[in-house]
This record gives C-alpha cells, structure tokens and sequence, in this order.
C-alpha cells in the first residue's frame, strides 16, 4: 500500500464513493473499526485501528495506520503490526517509553512500545485465549517489531482484551498502569508494571451502570475540573456493546478517583437499578447518545496534558452492511475532553477539532424572529463538510428543527430537532436517504438538553454523518447518514409559536 491521503474520494472510485467524507477518516479500500495506539510523538499525531488489510468487512485483524499534524487530513500508511499465522492483532495502545523501561530504546531516543491484545488463533500454544503483548518502534512509529517474549500478560481467559496503558506518578509511586477488560464479565482489570514486560494485578472495577453487554476499550485518565489543578478528577471510559443508551455500541463513563491502585467512582457516577431490576440508561453518563461513536479512546503524550479522543464512527448492530465501497467504516472527528461543572457536578464536555478557517460563511441571521415558517439555509457544498453555528431563544415556540441534506423535491432528510416542552434534542435519520441495507439502522436518537439562561446552543458538522455538539459539547448526538444523491438543502424551521435566533452562521468546511 502506497501512503494516501485519504480525505477525499479518490478518482474512478464508483457511485458510493460519494459517500466518503471530507474531515473523517477512511482507509482507501479496506475495513477499519477501533482506534488504537493513538499518540502524539515529535509534531505528529498516529492513528493506529484495527483493520482487514484483505477486505472490507471484519476479519485479519491488524494494526492499520495513518497520521496527521492537525488531526483533520490524515495520511495513509502501510499496515502496521500485522496478523499471523499465530494470532489476531486486537486493540490496544502505545506510550512513549521516555525512561527506556522496556529496554527497546534509548534514553535520548526513547522507543515507541505498543501493548495490544493477541488473540491467539488454533494451533497456536495460547489457542482460544487473549492475552496481552508488545511490540516496538524505534523510528518514530513507522514500522515495528513484535517482542519475542510475547505474550507478557495472560489470564487464562478467552475474553481478556483491549489494554490501555499509561504513566501513573502519584501517591503510589511511579509506574506504569494498565487498565483491561474481562469484557464478558464486564470489569475493568488494573495492572502495574515498572517495564511493561511484567505486571502486577492490581484491582478490579465493575460491573456498574450499562452491563448488560460486553465491555471494552477502556480508558483512564486526569483531569481538572474546570481548569482548576488543585481539583482534579479521574474519569474511566468503558465502551459497551450491546447495551448503549441509543442502542447497540456506545461509550459510557464515570468521574472518580485513582490512587494508583484502585479507581472509585463518585457515588453520583453510579446508577442502581429500579424496583424492577432494569437500569435506566439514560441515567448513565454517555460520552455521545447517538447511534455512531464507539471505542473510543485517547490519545497519548499530547502536550500540555491536552486530552483528545477518537472514536469509531459505526455501530455493531449493522456494521459490516454500511452501503460503501471499496472502504467501509470511518472514525469520528477528534474531540477535545476537559471536566467541567455541570448542574454542580464535574462532568465531560467534548469540542470537535475543526479547521481554524471555515472560509467566508454562506449563511447568517442575527437577532431575527422566526414564527411558525421556515428559513432555507445556504445548502451543503459538494466536496466539503458543512459547518452549523447556532444560538436559539425557543421563546413562545414548541420546536425548532433543521433539515439537514435535505431531498431536492423534499422527500428525505435528516432531522435535528428540539422540543421546547421535553427538553429533548433529537437527531432522526429514518427519512434520511438510504436506510434499508439493514433493518437495524433507521432511527431516530434523543438527549436531554438543559437550557443556560433560556438559550440553545448547537454546533453541528455534516460530513456523511451528522455530529451535535449541544450546549458547549455537554450534550453530543452522533449518527451516519447516507443521503440521496443531490441530497444538499438545509432549512431553519419554527413551529407553534416564534424563537428568536441569536446568531446562525452556515460555513464550508474542508
């Protein structure tokens, strides 16, 4: 595979080719799903995912890998650590062994060690279980070796996958920390290392909150809540599928506290089931209540202590159907994370990284009342991603929705609404275009929205998917579309009553 800039439909691709975005990433020809391995290393930003180098469903699993300086135009490059004959290269991540630890570097040029999960194929001496391995870089990422005393970490279990890794320097002392799954027990298993080849157990969290399904891609990091360093939080990631608040895949999380050995969740973190034993899920905290944002994970020795995640932008449900060809399946835009208070509670909020120059906006209203009618809106430009900037007053209406890739005879769209009453913003997709390649995939998703002084607040980028960033990125809707062909139109409507939009710019993005 030659490197590729992948942004853009590549030429004599065939009518889905339509269907690639602009600002996320897609591998040229082959199937892609969870991000790994995401680092930051001397200017450039690795995205390493699990990929069939062979096809576009599932299936080979190995590390594909592309990068990027502004976590928008990504590169292609060749596979990365690739399947054998003795296993599957499953999820995992890399750090940057800056104290040579591992011995696979230098102390001037530290390597580079990934820790995946080996699943380990028949006739291998680990057959039928998963287990921890590494392997390592010493040019910066861009090819590797596997360890040869692989695996470092077993359980004896079929189901032990996904470790994330990171540096802990605390009250504990100083090491490394991994954070794993038994994903079908849905706990999260903590280990320790002082050279990532050997590991000590050290705890065990969950099941709590969306354990219906497996649990996977876990993630641990800090944070300050609202800037503050004198109050910081730990917040665990644990994707789970099936069992998502919209249903199939979806990422849930809860703030705590880690003391090295043990993460504990803030009692206001955990949900406990009703008098009749199910879970309320829109009780759980979710990193996105859409149907597409899944395994996500962060990035790696970003400077100053910046925390960027990535996700995969499908769902289990009908992954392996989505209507492309020859790639099949993206990643989400890159969101950055930060605590902050939230109804008096330290809670996530996420703001997608977009290009610095949206270009001259196509369209503006400021001040303006809109009652019981409907604005058109400069449409979606071919070739770019569209940018939504809006502050509403609701006032006396009941809802205000965008039509969003609207139909040219106004047959189909996508639906973002919200409802004064309900306090529900709701992405709907079921009239959207192409919705039958699978039964699952028609939907319609909502979130509860809370007002700040009467005011909504959206960001939203069309891209061949709809992402929401609602109220500053406290509130994150996030669905694929796959639109009729001249599907472009975009419309401000108001009904039952007049709203009062504050500002609405429509920009081009690329």
């Amino acid at each position: 595979m030659t490197e590729t800039t992948t942004h853009r439909a590549a030429p004599g691709e065939d009518a889905a080719s339509t269907m690639r975005p602009i600002l996320h990433y897609t591998a040229k020809n082959t199937w892609l799903n969870d991000p790994n391995g995401l680092v930051w290393y001397n200017g450039v930003y690795h995205l390493f995912y699990q990929n069939n180098p062979f096809d576009n469903v599932w299936g080979n699993m190995s590390w594909g890998h592309a990068t990027s300086t502004d976590l928008l135009h990504w590169t292609e490059h060749p596979v990365a650590i690739a399947c054998d004959d003795e296993e599957d290269v499953f999820s995992g991540s890399i750090v940057v062994d800056h104290g040579n630890t591992s011995g696979f570097g230098t102390d001037e040029e530290p390597a580079l060690v990934a820790i995946y999960t080996s699943a380990f194929k028949e006739g291998s001496a680990h057959q039928g279980t998963q287990a921890q391995s590494l392997a390592f870089s010493t040019d910066g990422g861009m090819s590797w070796s596997k360890y040869a005393g692989n695996p470092v970490l077993g359980r004896g279990s079929a189901h032990f996958r996904d470790p994330k890794v990171f540096r802990y320097e605390g009250s504990a002392g100083s090491c490394w920390v991994m954070v794993a799954v038994e994903a079908q027990h849905q706990q999260v298993v903590m280990y320790r290392s002082e050279n990532l080849k050997d590991w000590e157990y050290l705890s065990t969290f969950g099941p709590a909150n969306s354990a219906e399904g497996e649990w996977e891609c876990p993630d641990l990091f800090p944070l300050p809540v609202d800037g503050d360093p004198e109050n910081v939080k730990w917040v665990l990631v644990v994707n789970v599928n099936p069992g998502a608040v919209a249903g199939g895949s979806g990422g849930q999380y809860f703030v705590g506290h880690f003391d090295g050995l043990q993460f504990t969740a803030d009692p206001d973190s955990l949900v406990s089931p009703g008098a009749d034993g199910t879970m309320d899920l829109r009780q759980c905290l979710w990193l996105d209540w859409g149907r597409d944002y899944y395994a996500a994970v962060s990035f790696s020795n970003v400077p100053e202590n910046r925390r960027i995640m990535i996700g995969w932008m499908n769902n289990w449900d009908y992954a392996n159907s989505l209507p492309t060809a020859p790639w099949r399946s993206g990643m989400s835009l890159a969101r950055e994370v930060e605590l902050a208070t939230v109804e008096g509670l330290p809670r996530l909020v996420q703001r997608p990284v977009l290009p610095l120059d949206s270009g001259n906006p196509a369209s503006i209203l400021q001040d303006a009342e809109v009652s019981d009618s409907a604005v058109q809106l400069h449409d979606a430009m071919p070739g770019s991603a569209q940018l939504i900037e809006a502050e509403i007053l609701p006032g006396s209406c009941r809802t205000i929705s965008f039509r969003l890739l609207g139909a040219p005879d106004g047959s189909a769209a996508t639906v973002l609404s919200f409802d004064a009453g309900t306090s529900q913003l709701t992405l709907d997709r079921r009239n959207s275009g192409n919705t039958g390649f699978h039964e699952k995939f028609a939907s319609a998703e909502s979130a509860p929205v809370k007002l700040d002084g009467g005011v909504l607040r959206l960001r939203i980028i069309v891209d061949q998917s709809v992402e929401v960033f609602a109220q500053d990125g406290r509130v994150v809707l996030s669905d694929l579309v796959f639109p009729l062909a001249g599907s472009l139109g975009t419309e401000l409507r108001v009904e039952g009553g007049t709203a009062v939009v504050r500002k609405l710019v429509v920009s081009s993005l690329s």
